[in-house]
């Protein structure tokens, strides 16, 4: 178990701080969708250019993917 959860842990970016103009990015990403948590729009201004996001939720962070650049959503 440990070596699955290592081996997926190397394909992530862990952020300890959330920089500046990424907590303004989510903040605007959540104007414009007028819907998700920050948390979410977090996960889509950091999946921003061009990422994926996995969830078995995809209905707010499909909201504010829309006003993203590239970010994917996808149903896990």
């Amino acid at each position: 178990m440990d070596a699955n959860i290592n081996r997926f842990l190397k394909t992530c970016d862990i952020v300890e701080d959330l920089p500046q103009h990424l907590a303004r990015r989510a903040g605007a990403l959540r104007a414009l969708a007028q819907q998700g948590s920050a948390i979410d729009a977090i996960v889509v201004a950091i999946a921003e250019p061009g990422g994926a996001v996995l969830t078995s939720d995809p209905k707010d962070l499909n909201a504010l993917a829309t006003h993203a650049t590239g970010v994917r959503v996808y149903r896990a």
